[in-house]
């Protein structure tokens, strides 16, 4: 893990704009190109955040912004361990990520995934399950749960990331096309 984190340090990191759009609209470029939405949105929704940023809260009984990141990035994880035909393994280990650290793994899963999506026959598919396994109990559950489940959660989590910053004084670049994919002249 930390051989990903010092080689991705060096490189920039993906999803500073959403890259150019398949021709086709098959069932993989379709999935490929709502997680490159998700990873520009986290992009942009994290780029510039402060320590201060990252313990703001809303209240006192909910998620402060690095929780939500914590969270997204084990999302991203299930994204991508679905197209990899990996379970997710439960309990989850936590670990005390720097904001460095969460953006490079969470972009970089989401890269991946991307990336491994797109390139999936439409019949694949049928083989891109969301496993649990916690010991040796495991429970599979189709990909249609990925769409409503895990991915949907990264993107309403990623939202509220934009939305606690904006309360906490730190909006996000104000020149963020989300439409466009990029960032306005």
């Amino acid at each position: 893990m930390l051989l990903l984190f010092t080689t991705m340090a060096q490189e920039p990191l993906p999803y500073a704009s959403v890259p150019e759009a398949e021709e086709n609209y098959s069932a993989g470029a379709i999935v490929s190109r709502t997680i490159d939405g998700l990873g520009f949105r986290y992009y942009w929704a994290t780029e510039g955040l402060t320590q201060q940023d990252l313990v703001f809260s809303a209240a006192d009984d909910t998620r402060n912004i690095l929780q939500t990141l914590e969270h997204i990035l084990e999302l991203s994880k299930a994204v991508r361990n679905a197209v990899e035909q990996r379970p997710n393994v439960r309990p989850q280990v936590s670990a005390n990520y720097t904001l460095e650290q969460l953006r490079i793994e969470t972009l970089t899963n989401l890269k991946i995934a991307s990336q491994a999506y797109k390139n999936a026959s439409d019949k694949a598919f049928n083989n891109f399950d969301v496993v649990f396994k916690r010991g040796e109990k495991t429970i599979p559950f189709p990909f249609w749960n990925l769409v409503n489940g895990q991915l949907s959660d990264a993107i309403y989590h990623n939202g509220q990331i934009v939305l606690l910053r904006r309360i906490a004084g730190n909006p996000i670049n104000p020149k963020v096309n989300v439409f466009l994919g990029k960032l306005n002249e």
